[in-house]
């Protein structure tokens, strides 16, 4: 057994510079056996074992930057989740404080306020999922918030509408549902995604409906069964934008910081739509009008 040259400047456990040259261990019996260790680049240790049978490498700097990935990409995911539940605050303050002025602005501006406020709201989503990449970060954040202000403002209506102990209760059911399908969705090995199409036309067809009984009222038990199948599809469609949001990150998180922050919003936006939805669904299902 040979020992080539030792650790320089300094202890080689605490604090010194640690090198390890030409360590090398022979066994000539049966076969040669060899053990090196050499300095990793970027600062990682690789473990080299040679063998008369051929090398065998185990880098701890790849095992090291796989954790750093991985652990970025729990960040990203919790700053989405975190983008959605500040937007649904905003929701909520402003459908609390102005129910007031939603009234007086239904009173002053009829059906035509109501309308030109929705579609307000609808462009709002439209250009922000269409053009987010070419604007700013900051830009499409304030486009959010605002967006989510306008949601409340018209939401406040459901305050005339229902018991504030029936919106309460509804609101904690869907928060807990919302919780519940969001886990599920990210840890399952089923893949959501494949169903994109299928969700899509079932949104459609939901649509298409409410259009329908705008126009032509239905019975109390048709009002039902929309509200359940818009329930079911919107579950349905939080576990897919829960994994959609996993796969968006995965496939800009090398385009940068400013990247990351566009992605964050238009997957809050997403999974905020989703949330929304299912509460209207659960209240009219489960809620008591007053």
């Amino acid at each position: 057994m040979t020992f080539g040259q030792q650790p320089q400047n300094g202890n080689p456990y605490y604090g010194g510079n640690q090198q390890y040259n030409n360590v090398n261990q022979q066994y000539n019996n049966n076969g040669q056996y060899q053990q090196q260790y050499q300095q990793a680049p970027y600062g990682g240790q690789q473990y080299a074992y040679a063998t008369a049978n051929g090398p065998a490498v185990m880098d701890a700097q790849a095992t090291y930057s796989y954790d750093q990935v991985q652990q970025a990409r729990r960040v990203s995911v919790t700053r989405a989740y975190g983008e959605m539940t500040l937007g649904l605050i905003v929701t909520a303050l402003v459908a609390v404080l102005g129910q007031n002025a939603y009234y007086d602005f239904l009173m002053a501006t009829g059906n035509v306020g109501l309308i030109g406020l929705c579609i307000v709201q609808v462009g709002l989503a439209v250009v922000l999922g269409a053009r987010i990449m070419q604007m700013k970060a900051s830009t499409a954040r304030i486009m959010f918030y605002v967006y989510a202000a306008l949601m409340g403002f018209t939401l406040s209506s459901i305050f005339w509408l229902f018991a504030p102990q029936a919106i309460g209760v509804s609101l904690g059911l869907c928060a807990a549902f919302f919780f519940v399908l969001t886990m599920f969705s990210l840890t399952t090995k089923f893949d959501m995604l494949k169903l994109g199409p299928i969700l899509m036309v079932g949104l459609i067809v939901l649509i298409i409906a409410q259009l329908v009984l705008f126009f032509v009222p239905g019975t109390t038990e048709t009002t039902r069964i929309i509200c359940a199948i818009g329930l079911v599809l919107f579950a349905g469609m939080t576990m897919y934008d829960a994994q959609q949001t996993r796969m968006l990150f995965q496939q800009y998180e090398a385009q940068g910081p400013e990247m990351i922050k566009k992605v964050s919003i238009i997957c809050a936006l997403n999974l905020y739509l989703d949330f929304v939805n299912m509460f209207l669904y659960i209240l009219q299902l489960f809620g008591s009008r007053d």
